[in-house]
């Protein structure tokens, strides 16, 4: 397949797909030839009821507008977009033995993943299981308003590494984050980092998700055989905003190696 592979971007909880476009816009202006699509996700869309089964499958439609149009996709995921990913891209991939059907008659594929601070989804299990069955410090289950509350400085969870103006002004583009998709939908996890090979950006100065936990998931999946290149980078837990070009490069570099 001589097109470049389409690169499909998930934002983690709470965030818009504008948490991407900094970086989407550096690989657009490289002018590599590479189509960029920025997914949002249900459960941040001020929906309650959204379910993890809905983030999912809004993923898969970005992904299968492209496959069926017979180009591949490199999926990249951020934090808790990184459940998601890896779940949607079940059939979807070359090495599959079970095609999903609407991957049946399509002549693309996902040819790769590029995951930044996030974990490796293990099927079957839920993002909270993945947990250890309890929110994180970080954030609290209003059960009441059905989603999931920061209890912490957004700020500095999320973007110590820029200016406190900006900082503050992502803060206030930050969503109502749907609760069930966070604490249900086990059933529809899957591991999907096992069916293509990996590249993955740890986050050295990580206040959301330590960099020490970042690097035991990686080296947990390289045990079970995963194919993983690890990347570091000295930024919080949003390099694609303080850090975009060395985060759009990493992506290329991925990208380029997923190539057959």
């Amino acid at each position: 397949m001589s097109r470049k592979p389409t690169l499909v971007f998930v934002p983690g909880a709470w965030h818009s797909p504008e948490v991407w476009s900094r970086v989407s816009s550096e690989i657009e202006a490289r002018k590599h030839e590479y189509k960029c699509v920025r997914v949002a996700l249900p459960s941040t869309l001020s929906h309650p009821a959204a379910t993890f089964a809905d983030d999912v499958e809004a993923v898969r439609d970005a992904i299968v507008a492209e496959t069926t149009q017979g180009r591949d996709v490199v999926i990249v995921v951020h934090s808790y977009g990184g459940h998601v990913g890896n779940s949607a891209i079940k059939g979807l991939t070359r090495n599959t033995h079970d095609a999903a059907p609407s991957a049946k008659g399509s002549s693309g594929h996902v040819v790769g993943m590029a995951m930044v601070a996030t974990g490796f989804t293990v099927t079957g299990v839920s993002f909270i299981d993945g947990l250890g069955g309890k929110p994180p410090p970080t954030w609290a289950a209003d059960e009441e308003a059905g989603c999931a509350a920061i209890v912490v400085d957004a700020r500095d969870m999320f973007y110590h590494d820029l200016p406190a103006q900006e900082g503050t002004q992502w803060v206030g583009n930050l969503r109502k984050q749907a609760l069930k998709p966070l604490m249900e939908g086990g059933e529809h996890a899957y591991s999907g980092w096992k069916d293509v090979p990996v590249w993955f950006l740890a986050t050295a100065e990580d206040r959301a998700l330590p960099v020490q936990a970042q690097r035991a998931f990686v080296q947990g999946a390289k045990d079970a055989g995963a194919h993983v290149v690890l990347r570091e980078i000295a930024s919080s837990h949003s390099p694609m905003l303080s850090r975009p070009k060395e985060t759009a490069e990493f992506i290329l570099q991925a990208a380029a190696s997923f190539a057959p």
